[in-house]
Parts: C-alpha cells; structure tokens; sequence
C-alpha cells in the first residue's frame, strides 16, 4: 500500500505528517518553511508512494473559512495538477493546534524544547491525518 500524507499550512512553516504503508499509524514526518513544500513534497513522493495528501483547511471557531482557507484551497488545486494521480483531500483541522499543544504538554517534553514552534506544526499535522484515518474507517463498509 501506498502512504497518506497530511499537511497544516502555515504562514511561515507547514508541519507534515504521514502514515506507515499499511495506513495503520500517523507519524510526525517534518516542519518545512511554506515556500519550500512543493520541492519537499516531490523529492518526498519519488522515494515513497503516496496515494492521498490530505490539506488541512482552517475554519474557526464558527465554521467560517479563516485567513489561509485560500492558500490552502490553492494548495490543493497546485497538488491535483501536479500529481494526477494521488487523492487530494481536504479536511477540517479545527482545534489542531490546541490539541497539539496539550499532547505536548502532556507528552512531558520539557519547557526548553516546547519552545520549538516546529514541533507544534508536526503534531497538528499528525492530529489531522489520525482524525482523518478514523473517520475514514468509520465509513468503510464492515
């Protein structure tokens, strides 16, 4: 089987996230500054199958598209283009980043390294490929 990646678009870095080749397990993969995601993502994909990404797209609180809904809408029309082949999925990533922020707080890493904004991405990225793997078993036929 192929992976699924997912991506968090940042402003500044975007947090990465993919799964093992069964699909089984989410795994934090990397930070990457925004303008360098497509060429991660090619050199990425010629090592590794991938038949979806997955783009978080950011809604607040009140379900209405936030300020990087476009770029992330974008993204994904950018990523259809260019690999015709792979599902390109988009999925709400509401509360990802509190989320991550109270995993690596209960994770135990200490307050020096939760100073790493990079990590903060990786997990939300990570967050929004496990939301989106569950809910794509619940809608698998049993």
């Amino acid at each position: 089987m192929a992976r699924i990646l997912a991506i968090d678009l940042g402003q500044k870095r975007t947090g990465i996230a993919t799964t093992d080749p069964l699909q089984i397990i989410a795994t934090a993969l990397d930070t990457v500054p925004t303008h360098t995601l497509l060429p991660f993502l090619k050199a990425y994909m010629a090592k590794e199958p991938t038949e979806t990404i997955v783009v978080g797209l950011p809604i607040d609180t009140q379900g209405q598209p936030s300020a990087l809904f476009a770029k992330a809408k974008a993204l994904m029309a950018t990523l259809a283009k260019l690999y015709p082949a792979v599902s390109i999925l988009p999925h709400d990533e509401r509360f990802t980043s509190v989320m991550a922020k109270q995993t690596i707080l209960a994770s135990g890493i200490g307050k020096m390294a939760r100073r790493d904004k990079a990590m903060y991405d990786k997990v939300s990225a990570t967050i929004i490929l496990q939301s989106y793997l569950e809910e794509r078993s619940y809608k698998r036929p049993q």
